[in-house]
């Protein structure tokens, strides 16, 4: 239930605005971005956050997200959808509102935003040596299971070598993005060559929310 739902955010925000001290202050964070990620998944529609597609001659799930700015993974995921097969006439609660990325390098955190509320908080690992650079950015490429280009070694998904894990995020500034890792034991730490490193299942679910064209700010 939206109503529900929008109430319980209301709750927990104020709890984190008003008593930021609270012994239980990690469970209420937790609880508040579990309800974030439930209304953007959920096929219910949210006034200002999604729409009603109807579905139309000539269609694909590529076309609709490409309109609406979204994913075809996140369409999929409102939907319940098994596959990517659907048909005239048919309604899709689709996700309208934008995503942006916020990096902390001197917290290694990245925080995910709709509109500039907070969804959710990911502990992340970034450049050993200060190495990650700072400004805006944009996603220009999203890749399953990528191949790693190593100094001139081809490293393919399922090598041992490949740090890049489950998902890369590519930026417009060439040889930097957010990749999957190999080692969890990292995350939290400066350790990369610069990129933005997250646990598997961290970007994935990253990744099947944000599209290309997503901004992406680092900061120190």
């Amino acid at each position: 239930d939206v109503c529900s739902s929008d109430l319980a955010k209301e709750f927990y925000q104020e709890i984190l605005t008003e008593y930021p001290d609270t012994d239980n202050i990690e469970t209420v964070q937790k609880e508040l971005e579990d309800l974030s990620l439930e209304m953007i998944f959920s096929n219910v529609i949210i006034p200002g956050k999604s729409v009603v597609h109807d579905v139309v001659r000539g269609d694909t799930l590529s076309k609709i997200a490409k309109k609406y700015g979204t994913t075809i993974e996140l369409i999929k995921k409102k939907n319940n959808l098994r596959n990517n097969t659907i048909r005239i006439g048919q309604k899709l609660c689709i996700w309208t509102e934008a995503f942006s990325i916020l990096i902390d390098k001197s917290q290694n955190m990245l925080i995910l935003k709709d509109n500039n509320e907070v969804v959710k908080v990911y502990k992340v690992s970034t450049g050993e040596n200060n190495s990650t650079p700072i400004g805006i950015f944009k996603i220009i490429t999203k890749l399953v299971d990528p191949v790693w280009f190593n100094r001139g070694v081809v490293l393919a998904p399922e090598s041992p070598q490949n740090v890049l894990g489950s998902r890369w995020l590519g930026f417009d500034t060439p040889g930097y993005g957010i990749s999957g890792t190999i080692d969890s034991k990292s995350i939290g730490k400066q350790v990369t060559a610069g990129c933005i490193r997250m646990r598997n299942e961290d970007i994935e679910e990253i990744y099947s929310m944000v599209p290309v064209g997503t901004e992406v700010s680092i900061v120190d």
